[in-house]
């Protein structure tokens, strides 16, 4: 069965939670915090930026639930 796609939808876990398709970025998100003081994220409307933060926000606040 295919997955639907989260569209619209920002809340990580929220996504988890709901069995939505979700393309794991964990290894970009490590280099990007590992490597980064700064990170200015340029991209067009609905590229992803919120779900990038709040994902980042649900990894650093511990409140994963898989």
């Amino acid at each position: 069965m295919i997955k639907p796609y989260p569209i619209g939808q920002q809340d990580f876990r929220s996504i988890i939670q709901d069995g939505y398709a979700y393309v794991d970025k964990t290894e970009i998100m490590y280099r990007m915090i590992q490597n980064r003081t700064f990170v200015f994220l340029s991209r067009p409307r609905r590229f992803g930026k919120s779900l990038l933060v709040n994902t980042l926000d649900a990894y650093f606040s511990r409140t994963l639930i898989f």
